[in-house]
């Protein structure tokens, strides 16, 4: 196959899973994991990919919002073993917020039927949590974004200013040293800032692959948050920063 042929590809196949490892496309085209990321740098100038560490996003999710179906399916495997360990921080009693992303979605599925409040702008949080007899479910309303079935906007984000939380349970995009949190949507940033606003404590559930990107709007600085749950294949002068802010930095393993 013919270099840019392999490259050409290898664009189809980043903007098709929007996001893959380097690992799995050396596999997938029988090259060094050298030779892909030589590839994925050209790439990245070309502005066609972003590398991230270990592998490539997609620059079309950054463009707008991302179907729920195509998140669910991107980085299951990590989202699903950090909802695990952000669950076991929830104590019972306590008042918390989920957003709109797979990985609270992964939480609300794994959560045990406790005595919680549970705030969310996540149709398929508030669903899931319906199932759980304990847990009184409060959801923002507001305006409807049908591909990612969350709720935003002013309505979503004024609902929010009466309540008080123990906890709020967040994830974005992109975490940048110098850019913080971002999300490639205006919407979506502007309610996990709300959420931030009126949580005793910030937890950030971001899996490795969105360490070192930088999208569309700035949800807050790595200061804001209180602890930071990831998986194992993340870099280490990322768990350098947050440590050097004195945030609690947990990762996870994860089990091939």
């Amino acid at each position: 196959m013919l270099v840019a042929e392999r490259q050409r590809k290898i664009v189809d196949l980043v903007n098709e899973k929007l996001s893959i490892r380097v690992t799995e496309l050396s596999r997938h085209f029988s090259v060094t994991e050298e030779t892909i990321r030589r590839d994925l740098e050209k790439l990245e100038k070309q502005n066609l990919l972003r590398r991230s560490h270990g592998g490539a996003v997609s620059v079309q999710e950054e463009q707008s919002e991302t179907s729920y179906l195509e998140r669910e399916i991107t980085n299951a495997h990590e989202k699903r073993a950090i909802a695990l360990e952000a669950v076991k921080q929830i104590i019972p009693g306590e008042k918390i917020i989920l957003d709109a992303s797979t990985t609270a979605w992964y939480m609300a599925k794994e959560l045990p039927d406790l005595p919680l409040t549970v705030i969310t702008n996540s149709v398929k949080v508030a669903v899931e949590l319906s199932k759980k007899e304990k847990v009184n479910v409060i959801s923002t309303g507001g305006m409807l974004l049908p591909k990612s079935l969350s709720f935003v906007g002013p309505l979503a984000e004024n609902s929010l200013t009466t309540y008080h939380v123990d906890k709020a349970f967040i994830s974005c995009k992109g975490v940048h040293l110098r850019g913080g949190l971002t999300d490639s949507n205006e919407w979506q940033a502007l309610i996990k800032r709300q959420m931030m606003n009126i949580a005793d404590e910030t937890v950030l559930m971001v899996d490795s692959s969105k360490f070192d990107i930088r999208t569309f709007v700035q949800i807050g600085r790595l200061a804001d948050v209180s602890s930071v749950l990831t998986d194992d294949h993340v870099r280490a002068d990322y768990v350098n920063a947050f440590e050097e802010l004195n945030i609690p930095i947990k990762t996870v393993t994860l089990m091939n």
